[in-house]
């Protein structure tokens, strides 16, 4: 043990005044330099055979403000985090609340439980990461180290190819394109073989409100318009887009839509982006409902145009070429080999664990489409003022992946959502040097 002439330690009072004695002792003896941060916060989440993205709130007690945070395992380097703006329970940024973003890298040796003590950090290299740039007064587009993500098309585009008297032709509030990995555009946008289908969007064909039904799908009498924006974000780890829209008949707004958007660093040939759906009737309450023996209403991911035969669609129960309406899934993927330089990709929609009737029910098209429906084709009345919320993750994937490797990435999705925080010290991850030398301390206290 290290001599300690220089050290003079005065513990003959409290034992609480021993034992911080006892561990200053052992930090300046180069013994147990993690002591000195043990109270710090520790993420406990489980163990996954792929990277996992997570996106938690801050604990209290942190600096929300901070920009950058590192969670630090034993045995493994730091982990790279950053702090982004919280919704509230009502789809608004919450006050004074940060949520912390970071991928953590997959380990053969992990126990079953991963714990991560929560460190300051220095900020990352200013320029990398994301970035979001407004590409015209209607669109905004992300970027990753100048690559395309996706663009969020906040004003309404115009389908060139869609006759002018039809209701179709105007869209607004949605994602196209979204892109793959190595830049490949994964959607399509007013298709011709379906006009109302729009990338990544939300619309539900059946929307009736004080006895009338509107149709926010093919926006008969009803549509979406953008009302404000909510939190822009753009850092190393992650990028964050928060918007209110509004359903209007007319002029008249009916219900509040907030759409909060979350993209996490790609890694591992993978990419997740979280989606989170807050639908809040105003005035009175509405009843939605999906269409009849298919389900479709609700989150829809359009894909874009290849040939059939280089078309595969995985669910749970492994590779199908049967189209499933009204199905109860978990998550599908949609994988393609795409017309532009020939790349082979994919994207799955992931449902979150507490997303409301687990597992909903969904439509699948080899033609191009995953359907998410919900409430399904049932209607169903959802009072005025009362927030519905809706979550789930997109997975995007370079290459093929096989059924295994689809279930591995929903297990680390299912991981990510559980992930919590408990108090630092020995039960969450101390560092091997302080449990080692916790005998030297009665020693240390009669020197």
């Amino acid at each position: 043990m290290p001599a300690l002439t220089d050290q003079r330690i005065h513990c003959t009072t409290t034992l609480s005044r021993w034992a911080r004695c006892a561990a200053a002792a052992l930090v300046a003896a180069g013994l147990a330099p993690g002591l000195a941060r043990a109270a710090a916060p520790v993420l406990n989440i489980g163990s996954t055979q792929q990277a996992v993205s997570v996106a938690v709130p801050l604990p209290a007690g942190q600096d929300q403000e901070a920009s950058a945070w590192s969670l630090v395992e034993q045995g493994a380097d730091p982990i790279p985090a950053q702090v982004l703006p919280a919704m509230g329970p009502d789809g608004r940024p919450a006050d004074k609340q940060g949520v912390l973003a970071a991928t953590l890298r997959a380990r053969a040796d992990a126990p079953k439980t991963r714990r991560f003590e929560l460190q300051p950090a220095e900020a990352g290299k200013k320029g990398a990461g994301f970035e979001l740039r407004d590409l015209n007064d209607k669109s905004l587009g992300l970027f990753e180290n100048g690559k395309p993500v996706l663009v969020y098309n906040h004003g309404v585009i115009t389908g060139e190819n869609v006759p002018d008297s039809d209701l179709r032709k105007h869209r607004a509030c949605y994602v196209h394109p979204l892109y793959g990995l190595q830049g490949e555009v994964l959607t399509d946008d007013f298709p011709k073989d379906h006009y109302h289908h729009h990338g990544l969007f939300w619309a539900w064909p059946h929307v009736q409100i004080e006895g009338k039904e509107y149709d926010l799908w093919a926006y008969k009498n009803i549509n979406h318009r953008h009302v404000a924006w909510l939190a822009k974000a753009a850092g190393p780890e992650a990028a964050l887009v928060a918007v209110e829209n509004g359903w209007f008949v007319g002029d008249r707004k009916v219900v509040a839509e907030r759409v909060w958007l979350c993209a996490h660093k790609a890694a591992e040939g993978r990419r997740a982006i979280d989606v989170t759906l807050v639908v809040i009737p105003l005035d009175n309450p509405i009843t939605l409902w999906g269409a009849p023996a298919k389900s479709y209403g609700g989150l829809n991911l359009r894909f874009g145009p290849r040939a059939k035969e280089d078309t595969l669609i995985t669910v749970p129960e492994g590779k199908t070429e049967k189209d499933l309406p009204e199905t109860r899934l978990t998550w599908a993927d949609f994988t393609a080999k795409w017309p532009e330089g020939g790349k082979t990709s994919g994207a799955a929609i992931f449902v979150h664990p507490q997303h409301p009737d687990y597992p909903p029910t969904w439509l699948t098209r080899h033609y191009g489409v995953l359907c998410v429906g919900w409430p399904g084709v049932e209607p169903r009345t959802f009072a005025a003022g009362k927030p519905i919320v809706l979550n789930y993750r997109v997975w995007i994937h370079d290459g093929p992946v096989e059924p295994e490797t689809l279930r591995e990435a929903y297990a680390g999705y299912q991981a990510a959502v559980a992930a919590s925080w408990s108090a630092g010290g020995e039960a969450s991850g101390t560092p091997r040097g302080v449990r080692k030398h916790h005998r030297l301390l009665p020693r240390l206290h009669r020197q």
